[in-house]
């Protein structure tokens, strides 16, 4: 594993357009502490498991850096900003949580959290709503806003669906949610939930004089969940969620915009 040490420096001070990266690592057999640290930071950027004659001072120079190592085998590791393309998060998970954790050099291998440059951040547009958005939409100021997720969350068919979601909002909840797993299946299918699911809302909204919402999965195909999006708008709903972890940041990207130009919030 020639040169990943060199991608250890104990006295680098990261800039405040680095991205710090905690992990949480163990050695394989045989690897000491420095080098496993040095081979998460260099192969998350710039470096390989071999010798490089195509290896620059300009290219040196962007490298991320391990600069702390505990015993108990937490490290941090700084990422130069210039390292990733704005806007672009599957490119930034796919350096500091993609091949890294299939590397001999490391036994185990756990992100444990990021700290965003500004640089980075702005990047991204953000939510839409963020929390007073929300309250804005519910009307709901001066208590916790409040979800439930009808049980069994898969089996029921729409109309038994839609009754549930209704018997919650009228039990005091302000948002029905869909469970992950819980998109079109042949029981429950997703446009006649929307229909019916907005008719239970519309009457519970009309009989407490409360303002409700539902967070409707859209869960799919990327173009599905766009289609799905624009028929939850058009039904007049306020939501819509998606699974991330199956969707991906990509697909949460392409639905975070199409969402702006449908003026809807997201649950993801």
């Amino acid at each position: 594993m020639p040169g990943y040490e060199g991608f250890v420096d104990l006295r680098y001070k990261p800039s405040e357009d680095d991205l710090i990266v905690d992990f949480t690592i163990e050695p394989a057999k045989g690897v000491s502490m420095k080098l496993a640290a040095g081979a998460v930071a260099g192969e998350s950027s710039v470096g390989t498991w071999t010798e490089l004659t195509t290896m620059r001072k300009h290219i040196d120079a962007i490298k991320a850096r391990c600069f702390e190592i505990n015993k108990a085998g937490k490290i941090r590791v700084a990422y130069p900003s210039v390292l990733f393309e704005a806007g672009n998060m599957p490119q930034i998970w796919s350096s500091i949580a993609g091949n890294i954790f299939g590397m001999k050099a490391v036994k185990n291998i756990r992100l444990e959290g990021a700290e965003w440059p500004k640089t980075i951040r702005d990047s991204f547009p953000g939510p839409k709503f963020g929390i007073k958005g929300v309250r804005d939409i519910l009307k709901v100021y001066d208590r916790p806003i409040t979800a439930s997720v009808p049980k069994p969350k898969i089996g029921m068919t729409t109309a038994e669906h839609a009754h549930t979601a209704y018997e919650i909002w009228m039990g005091g909840f302000d948002l029905v949610k869909d469970d992950e797993n819980l998109s079109s299946q042949s029981f429950n299918r997703f446009k006649d939930r929307v229909i019916e699911s907005m008719k239970m809302r519309d009457k519970a909204e009309q009989e407490t004089g409360e303002r409700k919402s539902y967070l409707i999965n859209i869960t799919a195909e990327t173009r599905e969940m766009l289609a799905r999006a624009k028929f939850v708008r058009d039904f007049g709903n306020e939501y819509v969620m998606m699974d991330i972890l199956t969707a991906g940041w990509a697909g949460l990207q392409t639905v975070r915009d199409e969402c702006d130009d449908l003026n809807l919030a997201i649950h993801a």
